[in-house]
């Protein structure tokens, strides 16, 4: 049997420089019976030429061979005009970025795309290596060490010269998931003096493992602050107030603040005030890794790097793991083949949905013609077209226990410039 056309587009955007495979997720797609395509210069951002695609097994193409692709692998969502050239019933795999983007919703259905946001990956054991959060967040929060270190302008190490001593940075990490655990061990290895701050009980631990000291208000809301998943819950305004007061006095002596809070489906959290912010001293620097859903620091720009009149820098870079995006490739090339590997029936070599399968209905957004997801149902369009699934047995997969899993610009800002 013929194998299925598999297609890996160069992503539009031009902020994106991430790619959807690596040359070894390439080979290993081709073992899987797909005939894989890869749009010329897809990788280049990525520090993959095409040379390495071609030489994994894939064929060089441009942008309109789309068209006859069964599967599509990307980074982001696809556009419209994407979607108007994409074969009606081809699975497409992206980072699909649904909260509050109905209407984008709305265009995968209309296009009868079955659509699956690989950042809805439960966080299970058997998903562990499918999780894109997880990988890019870990890159996320390594590359916010190196921007914050950069614009500080100053060594992060103590040193003890015959000259003098320079002392070592102080770097605040607030929000203490994958992206502030890679933060503070970066930090960490970098010298620098770290203490990392969260609602959740459980990180306590970690943080001090990484040679942190953890910041808290440690209440009885504090202990029970975590949802099953491991994500942080939102607090309460007298929780965050006190931890407010808590941090307020912490943060005005710190040389670098990482903010890296996230709550899935709601605006970021704003964590720090404008008279935090006010308070610290000239030359501070604050890397704010929530910008992209508001932002955890108010003032902070999206796309900008802004130096206020005291002096103090608010980093707002977008995508960050763009930003080191030759290894982020390759983590979410791993995690799209993972997922994808699946769903392919290994008799057939053909794409074997089962739509009863835990990791299929936590991801698919639409599927034939129709918004499916029922965290955003109210996405599906009036009249969807009517198109028919591909009649192919579906595989059974077997679950497995959940582990634990341990603006507007402020006056008197000057704009550096957009990442």
């Amino acid at each position: 049997m013929v194998g299925q056309t598999l297609f890996i587009p160069r992503e539009v955007d031009p902020n994106e420089g991430r790619v959807a495979a690596s040359a070894d997720t390439v080979k290993r797609l081709v073992a899987l019976g797909f005939s894989v395509v890869v749009e010329a210069g897809a990788g280049t951002l990525s520090r993959i030429v095409d040379s390495d695609f071609a030489a994994a097994g894939a064929t060089l193409g441009k942008a309109s061979d789309v068209a006859k692709a069964d599967v599509v692998l990307k980074v982001r969502r696809p556009t419209d005009a994407e979607l108007k050239t994409y074969k009606s019933g081809a699975v497409v795999l992206a980072i699909m970025d649904p909260h509050g983007n109905d209407a984008a919703l709305n265009s995968l259905a209309k296009a009868g795309v079955t659509a699956f946001a690989m950042e809805l990956m439960p966080r299970i054991t058997r998903a562990q290596v499918m999780d894109v959060l997880s990988s890019q967040a870990n890159l996320a929060g390594y590359q916010a060490v190196i921007d914050g270190a950069s614009e500080y302008d100053r060594a992060l190490p103590m040193m003890m010269t015959a000259a003098g001593t320079v002392p070592a940075a102080k770097v605040f990490i607030m929000g203490v998931g994958v992206a502030g655990l890679q933060a503070i061990a970066t930090a960490r290895r970098m010298g620098a003096i770290v203490t990392a701050t969260d609602v959740r009980p459980a990180v306590k631990e970690q943080v001090a493992s990484l040679g942190a000291k953890f910041l808290a208000v440690e209440d009885e809301e504090f202990k029970a602050a975590e949802t099953a998943g491991g994500y942080a819950k939102e607090m309460s305004k007298e929780y965050q107030a006190k931890q407010a007061a808590l941090t307020a006095e912490h943060i005005a002596k710190q040389d670098i603040v990482i903010t890296t809070a996230l709550i899935p489906g709601r605006p970021a959290p704003k964590l720090v005030s404008a008279a935090m912010v006010a308070s610290m001293k000239a030359g501070s620097v604050i890397v704010d890794l929530a910008v992209e859903r508001g932002g955890n620091v108010e003032g902070a720009v999206p796309g900008a790097v802004i130096t206020l009149d005291n002096g103090v820098k608010i980093v707002g870079h977008l995508n960050v793991p763009g930003r080191v995006a030759a290894s982020a490739s390759l983590l979410y090339a791993k995690n799209l083949f993972s997922f994808l590997e699946t769903m392919v029936d290994k008799a057939s070599k053909q794409v074997s949905i089962n739509r009863d399968d835990e990791l299929v209905k936590a991801t698919m957004l639409t599927d034939g013609g129709k918004v499916v997801h029922p965290a955003f149902a109210k996405a599906a369009p009036a009249q969807a077209p009517e198109v028919e699934p591909p009649a192919i047995p579906a595989t059974t997969l077997v679950a497995e226990a959940a582990p634990k899993k341990t603006a507007k610009k402020p006056a008197g800002s000057k704009s550096k410039g957009a990442a």
